[in-house]
């Protein structure tokens, strides 16, 4: 019988458990065995080789241990932001041999451990890979694809910014969590004449917060393009002025800035050397109150936008990939991504993470002078409005 490795990789969004359900499903009458690989790539660095499947890094997945996994959030493989290919001493795993550690050393606290990972897909005997994951967890399978490994990826990140692709699992989700967030929170804005600032994920791009500000009729800050603060913040007095409600509010993606700031990173780089950057919402809401001596209200609108079932369209497109990434197994093709692009499904090749992440086309899709989305012109678009060839990093 052969054998199909599946895992999830990077932030965990809704869906997940989906993809895992529907390529088991799809592949009972296959001849074809689902490993479940667990915790992300860890689980390739991590597996204790032996006669028995290490039980804490893979396990056999079928109709019944997956049966009803699709109607819950999160992923029942678990996740980590593992990266193989630069791992620290104290993160190597603890059964690992001197010797064989020391041949995986590129720095003097740097290890390589792709070779690693391939001994334990062979060990595993793996014919294909699924990897679920953004654009970090995909980078590595694209080394994996050029080192002969039959891999198949599908994209899933909230910020919905992985090339090549209109449409990453979890971003439907995210937006519907942050509607009915400040749907509510408007009351609270108005009741006490507040300017709110809702941060929202998008480290390197401002799909998440430019289409919650489509469906909010708000105002939104991204990263593709410094903003003037100076006329945000007179937009936002403008907005308060006339609303009867006397509030008004902005969406700010967290790698935001405006003309003349810097937004300081803090903290340890993680596996693929990101840092956390300062809260774009609390300085933001910080400098309007100086500069205006209006109250402000920052909320956080991240982590609870990822957690819980997924919406009706993640549900759909996650049981659409699956089928396609089966589809593709059953034709022997490898290498490929799943993907949207005009509005359909299709598939590409596993994009180059030289090529940063996908980017808002700012002059079709963002008013530079007013902060929001454009709302006409659409006719000819997809129906999520964007390409899938957005601006590269």
């Amino acid at each position: 019988m052969r054998r199909i490795g599946i895992l999830t990789g990077g932030g965990d969004v809704p869906g997940l458990n989906a993809v895992i359900k529907s390529v088991v499903y799809q592949t009972t009458d296959m001849d074809y065995e689902v490993l479940g690989i667990r915790r992300g790539w860890e689980g390739l660095t991590h597996l204790r080789q032996g006669n028995q499947l290490d039980p804490e890094y893979a396990q056999i997945l079928d109709r019944n241990n997956t049966r009803g996994i699709d109607r819950t959030g999160g992923t029942v493989l678990h996740t980590s932001r593992t990266n193989p290919t630069k791992m620290g001493r104290s993160a190597l795993p603890k059964h690992l041999a001197s010797e064989k550690a020391e041949s995986l050393r590129v720095s003097a606290e740097t290890y390589d451990l792709t070779p690693l990972v391939l001994d334990n897909i062979a060990h595993l005997r793996l014919d294909y890979l699924i990897a679920i994951g953004g654009d970090d967890t995909l980078s590595f399978a694209k080394i994996l694809d050029s080192k002969g490994v039959s891999v198949i990826g599908i994209p899933k990140t909230m910020d919905n910014d992985v090339q090549g692709t209109e449409y990453c699992i979890g971003f439907s989700t995210a937006i519907s969590r942050a509607k009915e967030a400040i749907t509510r929170q408007r009351t609270t804005l108005g009741s006490h004449e507040r300017i709110g600032i809702f941060r929202i994920f998008g480290r390197d791009s401002g799909f998440t917060a430019l289409y919650t500000a489509y469906v909010t009729s708000g105002r939104c800050v991204i990263p593709e393009v410094k903003f003037e603060l100076d006329r945000l913040i007179e937009i936002l007095l403008e907005d308060k002025r006339n609303n009867p409600s006397r509030y008004a509010f902005v969406i700010a993606s967290e790698g935001a800035v405006w003309q003349g700031h810097a937004v300081a990173e803090y903290g340890e780089a993680d596996a693929y050397g990101h840092k956390r950057k300062i809260d774009i919402g609390q300085a933001l809401g910080e400098e309007i109150r100086q500069r205006t001596g209006e109250e402000t209200m920052v909320s956080d609108l991240t982590y609870d936008l990822r957690s819980g079932d997924p919406d009706a369209l993640d549900q759909i497109v996650a049981i659409t990939f699956a089928n396609v990434a089966v589809d593709l197994i059953r034709e022997g093709v490898h290498g490929r991504l799943t993907a949207v692009r005009d509005g359909k499904y299709t598939h590409v090749p596993i994009p180059d993470p030289k090529l940063g992440a996908r980017r808002i086309d700012v002059p079709s899709m963002y008013n530079l002078t007013r902060y929001r989305p454009h709302y006409a012109g659409r006719i000819g678009s997809p129906l999520l409005l964007s390409t899938a060839d957005g601006i590269h990093a």
